[in-house]
């Protein structure tokens, strides 16, 4: 039976946008903050990398608070839409706050970066994030249209963090460089965030409840399906009775998906931070040219914006987004040796062949995370009645924030322990024998784990069987 489609090319190109608002704010956070607050403002990286630390860690606790908070809101917006709409608005003024510091006692810099950093990543873009990733579900029930979704939102995604990474420095010295050049970069896309991101939540349209049930059913007849749940109990959850805070975790813990859609985004980012972080010093140190970083990212984002233009297709043709991913993660896995064995030789075109490769085979997952995170939702719906939407998606910012945030610091913590000295001339070989284990060997192992979650991650399945076993029941 064909899905209902709730989504025209406009509305899915408008909701993908909104990922380029997002990393107007959050890649030029993540990749120039640290440049910014060394080399224009004097600060001492010890102290700031102490502090985004302490930051993230606070970061990671707001998540599902701001998901709790999203799934008891009422509003002609929405639930997502509002929270999307104001929290951008804190995002956009805190970019600029964060790269404004002013000339003053240096603790109070230290205070003022803090306070305003820790409001950017923790209140603000958590609240913006998480809902931006609920409403994925929120604005459509079809399976196809929430992976195409998650496409066009991470096509957006990358174009934007390559066009930072390109230009932000040179933007820089084009409005008169140091702290003069950072604050006007940030207000320019501050402002373009704001209203990309204004933009994307108008253009869009939230399904109430009652008509995003299942398809093929009624919304009253998977309420009365539901096991240990009355009919009028379920509906009155559906209509959106306020679940507190602590039920929403209990309705979590229930969910044995959520638990491992969070491994998986958590693993995932963090793999990410550590190859991030460790790639320039690999190209420098080990190969002996910084130039490679430019055309090593090439390698990784070029492939895995081809291969999300296709994933929907992908996924239709495999049957399941599970069947996909898993054949996926064993083409990855394979890759990822023949980049060891490259890397061991340092034969750069057989690493730049196994990092296009691998990266075409590893954007699916990408493109359908998202969607595993509504089916897993959906399955909450269906074996306890309650959507809780809101909470549910925060494993994405949770897996993003607190992910990057310790891929980052084992980075630091790994270059420590192999004796690496930032001002020597020329790097021990243990330093360098660590280099080489962060970029090669340690994402070949993170990979995989990877693979072990998604082979665990049978959400479908499981909504299948439960509609099979229940609805069909139901109605005969």
């Amino acid at each position: 039976m064909n899905e209902k489609k709730y989504l025209k090319w406009y509305h899915k190109v408008a909701y993908g946008s909104g990922d380029l608002a997002s990393n107007c704010g959050y890649a030029l956070i993540s990749s120039f903050v640290m440049l910014y607050l060394t080399n224009a403002v004097g600060l001492n990286s010890a102290v700031i990398g102490t502090l985004m630390m302490v930051s993230k860690l606070l970061d990671g606790v707001s998540d599902i608070f701001f998901g709790g908070l999203m799934d008891r809101t009422k509003s002609k917006l929405g639930q997502a839409r509002p929270w999307m709409l104001f929290g951008q608005i804190g995002v956009s003024a805190c970019l600029f706050l964060v790269f404004s510091i002013p000339s003053m006692n240096q603790n109070m810099q230290y205070a003022y970066f803090f306070v305003f950093y820790t409001a950017f990543n923790a209140v603000f873009y958590t609240a913006n994030s998480i809902a931006y990733a609920a409403l994925a579900a929120k604005i459509t029930k079809n399976g196809q249209e929430r992976v195409q979704l998650g496409s066009i939102r991470f096509i957006f995604a990358t174009f934007t963090t390559l066009l930072i990474s390109y230009n932000a420095m040179s933007l820089v010295e084009k409005f008169g460089g140091g702290a003069k050049g950072w604050r006007t970069v940030a207000l320019i896309f501050a402002v373009i965030a704001l209203a990309v991101n204004t933009f994307c939540v108008l253009m869009v349209k939230e399904v109430p409840d009652e008509d995003i049930a299942l398809e093929g059913e009624k919304a009253s007849d998977i309420k009365k399906a539901s096991d240990g749940k009355k009919a009028s109990d379920g509906e009155q959850k559906a209509e959106g009775t306020k679940v507190s805070f602590g039920t929403s975790l209990k309705l979590l813990l229930k969910n044995p998906y959520y638990i491992i859609i969070l491994c998986l985004y958590l693993v995932n980012y963090i793999y990410s931070g550590i190859t991030q972080g460790s790639a320039i010093y690999f190209m420098t140190y080990y190969l002996g040219d910084p130039a490679l970083l430019g055309t090593f990212s090439l390698f990784q984002l070029i492939p895995v914006m081809l291969i999300l233009t296709v994933t929907p297709l992908l996924v239709k043709k495999f049957g399941s987004m599970w069947k996909m991913n898993l054949y996926a993660r064993i083409i990855t896995l394979m890759m990822g040796v023949v980049f060891l064995i490259g890397a061991l030789n340092k034969n750069l075109p057989v690493m730049l062949f196994a990092t296009f490769i691998r990266n075409m085979a590893g954007g699916p997952l990408t493109g359908t995370l998202n969607a595993m995170v509504a089916e897993t939702s959906d399955y909450t719906w269906r074996t306890q009645g309650v959507r809780i939407d809101g909470v549910m998606f925060s494993c994405s910012s949770i897996g993003v924030k607190l992910g990057g945030g310790i891929g980052s610091a084992v980075v630091g913590w790994l270059l420590a322990l192999g004796g690496f000295n930032g001002t020597a001339e020329v790097q021990t070989t243990g330093a360098i024998n660590m280099i080489f284990f962060m970029y090669v060997v340690l994402p070949l192992i993170m990979g995989v784990l990877m693979a072990i979650l998604v082979y665990l991650m049978k959400v479908e399945k499981a909504n299948k069987e439960w509609d099979e076993a229940h609805l069909k029941g139901e109605n005969a």
